[in-house]
Formats: C-alpha cells, sequence, structure tokens
C-alpha cells in the first residue's frame, strides 16, 4: 500500500539526514476504504490524489506549527506491506504503520512549488480560524489547496534540502 507522509522542510532535511521517517509509529495518509466510500469512488487513482490531498493538509497542520519552517508543504510516499498498515484511525484517510519508515524506501517527494508560498503562508496562518468555522478564514485555506504538489523523484531530495527549487518539479 502506497502512504502519504506529511512533513515539512526541515523534516524532509532531517529524514534525510538520518535515513528515516518518524518514530515507532508514523501517522500516514492512504487510500483507505473510509477515504472510498466518502469519495464515492473505487478508482485507485482518484483515491491515492485524495490521501496525497489530505497529507499536505497535514502538512500545513505541520508548518502552522513551526513558523520558522519555509512555507511549502512536503509529502513523502512510501509503499509498505498492506499487513503493516492500521487503517482504524479516526480521520478518514489516515494510516498508522510501524515505524520509522526508511527513506530509502520512499517511491517520491512531493513538495509546493515557490509560487504557492504566499498562499500557503496565509493558508497555515488561517487553519485555526478555519477549524472554527469561520468562512473567509476556510476560503484562505483553500487558496492553498488549489495548487498541486510537484512531483519529485527521490534523488532529488538533496536539491530540496540543501537548497530547495520546488520549480523543477513535475506537477
Amino acid at each position: 500500500m502506497r502512504v502519504y507522509v506529511p512533513l515539512t522542510l526541515p523534516g524532509l532535511a532531517e529524514a534525510y539526514r538520518t535515513g528515516e521517517l518518524g518514530g515507532e509509529r508514523v501517522t500516514a495518509y492512504a487510500a483507505t476504504p473510509a477515504l472510498s466510500d466518502w469519495y464515492e469512488s473505487q478508482d485507485s487513482e482518484e483515491l491515492e490524489y485524495a490521501a496525497l490531498g489530505l497529507a499536505a493538509h497535514a502538512s500545513l497542520r505541520l508548518l502552522a506549527a513551526d513558523p520558522a519552517a519555509p512555507r511549502r508543504r512536503v509529502v513523502v510516499a512510501v509503499d509498505v506491506a498492506d499487513r503493516a498498515v492500521d487503517l482504524a484511525p479516526e480521520e478518514m484517510g489516515e494510516a498508522l504503520v510501524p515505524g520509522p519508515l526508511r527513506l530509502a524506501k520512499a517511491a517520491s517527494v512531493h513538495v509546493d512549488a515557490q509560487g504557492a508560498e504566499q498562499d500557503v503562508t496565509a493558508a497555515a496562518a488561517a487553519l485555526d480560524a478555519a477549524d472554527k468555522d469561520d468562512a473567509d478564514a476556510q476560503d484562505t485555506v483553500d487558496l492553498a489547496d488549489e495548487h498541486d504538489l510537484l512531483w519529485f523523484a527521490t534523488q532529488e531530495i538533496p536539491a530540496l534540502v540543501d537548497g530547495p527549487d520546488a520549480e523543477g518539479g513535475r506537477a
């Protein structure tokens, strides 16, 4: 099963330095049965894209908690054994995976383009208000979601963490 692990650029740098993602249990997002039911789709590509979007939103929450992190969402896609994934969490699409996950096993990395930074910055600042049903704040958060994350091969991680220039990735 492919799982999507939300990070920040400093989190990606740490994973690159240690070769590992997360601790004993890693919270990730996946094409779970609950996500399929909610999304009303059995199309695996659509569900994978929805799971990536949920992980991007979780990355936004990580950014809101770390004001020093560059304002770009980061998600690492990792393939794990189906039997290792706990699909029981309360959140739709959420999956718990025994960790740490080896970064060498990652399939790809997804990062916001530099052009998304302004909307991501505003969205991170608006998250608390959006959680309290502030419609304007939710609109601000939704603007960040309109930016597709760019795709990077794992071989490109050093360039992302040493001098992130996500403009070279593929949407």
